[in-house]
């Protein structure tokens, strides 16, 4: 719960152009003094939040469904430069993950949720380079699932 809260911040810090996820992210954590948090008393109007995004499919502009969100990357500023798409399979079986650059996948508000599109086909998202997470190291690196 406390990652969505964290990606959730970073988005909207993203998207407001706001650079609150850079001065959070970016404290020294070698034992030097650190800076106390500061309290917000308004968010973005606009945010668009981790849960509208995580899991949540996305479609092409046909309005086929070509994938699901897994996973959002973000840099050490705190911006969202990346998202992890599954791609292919039935139930779970035979599904690639891939990175997309995270500009390219739009989001829409209809009928009170929102609606994540991208300008790709199934097959160009088949054919894209795969990646797997290793939990050992706590990332994704390249290599299919």
């Amino acid at each position: 719960m406390l990652k969505s809260y964290v990606l959730a911040g970073a988005i909207a810090a993203t998207l407001s152009g706001v650079a609150l996820a850079e001065q959070t992210m970016n404290r020294p954590t070698d034992g030097a003094a650190m800076s106390r948090p500061e309290f917000l008393t308004m968010l973005p109007q606009n945010a668009l939040l981790v849960s509208n995004i995580h899991e949540q499919n996305v479609y092409d502009p046909q309005e086929n469904k070509i994938g699901e969100v897994k996973d959002l990357v973000l840099d050490r500023s705190g911006k969202v430069t990346a998202a992890i798409v599954s791609v292919g399979g039935f139930l779970g079986i035979g599904e690639k993950d891939i990175a997309v650059a995270f500009n390219d996948i739009k989001a829409t508000e209809r009928n009170n949720k929102w609606w994540l599109t991208m300008d790709a086909t199934k097959d160009e998202l088949k054919n894209a380079t795969g990646f797997r997470f290793d939990k050992n190291k706590g990332l994704w690196t390249l290599g299919a699932k």
